[in-house]
Parts: C-alpha cells; structure tokens; sequence
C-alpha cells in the first residue's frame, strides 16, 4: 500500500510513541515491584506481577501474528491499544495482588499485539528496501525504555504513588489511540480466514509449562514441581509438532523454516535473546561486587550497552535503506558481539570501569546492527499473506531465547556463589550493601568470587555469539527489493528478496 511522506511519518511517530509505551511498561515495573507487593501485602507473590506480564507476552506472540494476518493487523493493532490502556488503569486500581496479576496479563497480551503489530504494519506499508530503516526507527524505542523505565519508575515510585506507574499509560495511550485511527490505514487480511485452534491451545500449554519449569527451578521447594512441567511441555512441543504438520492453516508455517533466509534469521534472533538480553539484568550486581561500585555507578555499564545497540540500530538502518544490501551487518554484528564477550571473559579484576563499558558498548553496538535488521530480512522472504505468523516467530524465538538464558545464568550464579561463598557469608543474606560495609578481606573474597564466577559465563555467551556469525554467514548474499509489497496478497511463494546469485554484498 503506497503512503504520502506526510501519512507515513505520522504512521511511524505513531508506531513509535505506542512501542515505547509498550516498552516502557516492562522496564516501569521493575523498579516498583517491592513497593506494590508491599502495598498489597504480597512481598512472596510479587515476582508473578512480573512472571504473568511476560508469559502472556511471550505465548500470545503466534496467536495474535496469525489473528493479524486472518484479520488484519490494524484491527489487532487498535484492539491491543485499547486493552492496554484499560488493563493499565485497571493496574492502578487493584486492589489485592490476584487482580493485579489478571490485570498484567492482559498487559502483557496487549504488549505484545503492539509490538508485533507495529511491526507488521510497517512491512505492509513499505518495500523491503525501505523497511531497515523505518523498523530501525520504531525498534529504537527498546533500548530507550531500558534507561529510562528504571529511573522514571523510582520517580514516580518516591514522589507520587505506586499505582501512577501504571496510571501514566492511560493519557499517553489515549492519544496514541486517536493518532493511530488516523495514521495506521485499513489492511486487508489474508485469503484463507481460518485459524489453528489446536494448535494455538497445545503452543499455549508447552510454552506456560516450560517458562514455569524455568522460573521455579531456583526454588528447592518447587523443584519437583518444576521438572514435571519441564516433561510436560516437552510432550507439549512434541504434540504440537505433529499438529503443525496436519494443519490446513497452521499457527507455525514450518514449510517457511525450509528457507535459508528465514532459518538463518531466527537463528540470529535466539542469538540476540540469549546472548544480550539474559546478560543485562546481572551486570549491576556483577559490577557492585566484583568491582565495588555504587548502585548508581553499576548502571553505567548498562547504559553503554544500550547507547551501543541505539546507534547500530539506527546506522545499520539507513545504511540498509541506501544500498539495499543487509548481509554484511549481521556477520560484522555477530564479531562484535563475539569480540566484546570475549573481552569481558578476559578482564582483569581491579580493571577501571571504563574498560567494561566500552567493551559492552561494543557487544551494543554489534547487537543492535542486526537487532531489528533480521525482523526486515525475514519479512521480506516470507509470503506477504504470512507476514504476521513469521514477524512473530522471529519475535517468539527471541523470547525464548531470552527467558532460557536469563534463568540459566541465574542458576550458574545462584549456585556458584552458595558454593564458593566462606561459611561465614549467608549467600541469601548476601547484598551490595552489606559487602561494601564489611571489611576489606571480606569485599575482596567476594569481589574475586564474582570475577571468577562472571569470567566462564560471558565466554560462554562468547560462544553464542561466535554461533551466530556461523548463522549469519549462511544468509544468502541478496539485496532487498524496491517493490511496494500488494495490498491483498495471495501469493505464498516469497518475492521480496532476490536470489542469492543475482547480487553479492
């Protein structure tokens, strides 16, 4: 569908507005989450306020791609947006921690239709050449809410109230609304309106079983509990397998993983989930307590990180959009992430903060080159009447990716600390605080038990990244079409990228 340059940037401020507020809900959240347990009178329930937003996001992924390809994803876009803003007020009005939790829910159903979406509206509505850079655009808002959902969480946590960091969603949504029923145009959906039912019941079983076999397996008491639901969800899997196989329209089109291009993609995309996004959330305590910072100080390790993934987001985009040539991003994307990775696992203990910073930057920088690039990449080798089902398994397999290493991570830590640990150090105990007022013997023993705990991880998720450079030199060495994409498409052979043989990088 062909826009005026005024109607397309309204699209995109839109999109862009509506992502940040789906983004910034998350990373908001965060920072409260002791106070709003606390003011409910459920400190041990709090972690589901936040376990309930992400299984919700992560299973509804291929259900709302598919609804958003049988519908049309400007219905699923606008439906999302009013859940949201609902959900978001009904947050702040909760009244016990069981409300609150069947709220963030539907919060996190919500999210993840505006994130998926946005994605799929911009692919509807540009060619594949201008795709990087408008996907770059709107994708900017990720990292931007990662700085600053934190702090405007505390913010608002210290000088207003709680429920107000979920409130501030409902006049910001609202006018995103209006703006969005202007600028986001009516999409057809596609030619066979039907749905996989079973599939998308025997996905959503799999996927709650297995995010909660990985949540509860830190728990001794839920141990046992958390190694049935592993098996169930790998008989889940296995079950959904033979569905997808049998289905006349399946939730998950795996004819489309017989493609390089799309095969390649979504491997680089369970990259970026396992070896960036598990990482960032143990880097402030890494840094207060093998490098003795203060809490404020341990942040700006992270900030460099995601200043490094904005700028190659956004630079890898334009570049894209000028030459139409995408493979070379992810390979470079792919040695950075390797190369700092690396570098961190070598760092000496004592090293000034500066050295970590940049070295993170650098895995940024390479992250963000092929962060949003592959969601273009992979849009544009699958049917046009698939969009929606593929942008969300990119997003799914990212997800996942995701919520696997951050528990695996937790657990090598957890464990390591509780076996290195002196007798004397109670690990459950064990905070920044109490460390940096302990005595110098004390603060050294623990800062040469995280260095060396931390040093085999990041080389471990070196190791990721070194397969992803094996995933992104698989991707055929196109260039990415000027065509507009057709406004009812029917067609499911793919046509967006040319052959590998027709251009090199």
């Amino acid at each position: 569908m062909t826009l005026s340059p005024l109607r397309l940037r309204l699209l995109v401020g839109s999109l862009l507005v509506v992502s940040f507020l789906g983004a910034l809900d998350h990373t908001i959240v965060s920072t409260s989450i002791a106070t709003i347990g606390g003011g409910l009178g459920a400190l041990e329930q709090m972690s589901w306020i936040m376990v309930g937003y992400t299984l919700a996001a992560t299973v509804m992924l291929p259900v709302l791609g598919k609804l958003g390809d049988v519908v049309g994803p400007r219905r699923v876009f606008l439906v999302s947006l009013l859940l949201f803003i609902v959900s978001s007020a009904v947050c702040g009005f909760a009244p016990s921690i069981e409300w609150l939790v069947g709220a963030r829910i539907a919060q996190g159903l919500s999210s993840a239709g505006l994130q998926l979406m946005s994605q799929t509206i911009i692919a509807r509505v540009t060619s594949p050449r201008e795709r990087p850079r408008f996907m770059a655009i709107v994708g900017s808002a990720f990292p931007v809410a990662i700085v600053v959902g934190p702090l405007l969480g505390g913010l608002i946590t210290d000088y207003l109230s709680w429920q107000w960091v979920f409130w501030v969603n409902v006049p910001v949504g609202l006018i995103a609304l209006v703006i969005a029923m202007t600028a986001v145009p009516a999409l057809p959906g596609g030619a066979r309106p039907r749905f996989d039912i079973p599939g998308a019941v025997v996905f959503t079983f799999s996927l709650v079983a297995l995010v909660l076999a990985v949540t509860w397996y830190g728990d001794a008491t839920l141990r046992s509990v958390s190694l049935v639901c592993l098996v169930l969800a790998v008989c889940g899997l296995a079950a959904l397998f033979l569905i997808e196989r049998r289905a006349a329209a399946p939730l998950f089109p795996l004819p489309l993983l017989r493609d390089r291009t799309i095969a390649a993609c979504l491997g680089l995309s369970a990259i970026i989930g396992a070896g960036l996004f598990a990482m960032t959330s143990y880097l402030p305590t890494y840094f207060q307590m093998a490098f003795r910072t203060s809490a404020t100080l341990s942040g700006v390790v992270p900030i460099a990180t995601v200043l490094g993934m904005l700028v190659g987001n956004l630079f890898t985009g334009y570049l894209v959009a000028r030459t139409g040539r995408y493979r070379v991003y992810p390979i470079i994307g792919t040695i950075l992430g390797a190369s700092g990775m690396l570098g961190m696992a070598a760092l000496p203990l004592g090293a000034p903060l500066w050295a970590p910073a940049a070295l993170m930057c650098v895995v940024g920088l390479g992250t963000g080159a092929f962060m949003n690039l592959i969601v273009a990449v992979v849009q544009s080798a699958a049917p046009q009447d698939q969009l929606g089902s593929v942008t969300a398994m990119s997003n799914l397999v990212r997800q996942v990716g995701s919520t696997l290493g951050t528990a695996a991570i937790g657990g090598v830590i957890g464990f390591g600390v509780a076996m290195l640990l002196p007798s004397s150090l109670d690990p459950s105990t064990l905070t920044p605080q109490l460390v940096h007022t302990a005595a110098d013997a004390v603060q050294d023993t623990v800062a040469v038990i995280y260095h060396d705990l931390y040093a085999p991880i990041f080389a471990a998720l070196a190791a990721v990244y070194a397969l992803g450079i094996i995933a992104a030199v698989r991707l055929p060495a196109g260039r990415l079409s000027d065509e507009l994409p057709p406004v009812a498409p029917t067609s499911s052979v793919p046509t967006d990228v040319t052959s590998a043989s027709t251009s090199a990088i």
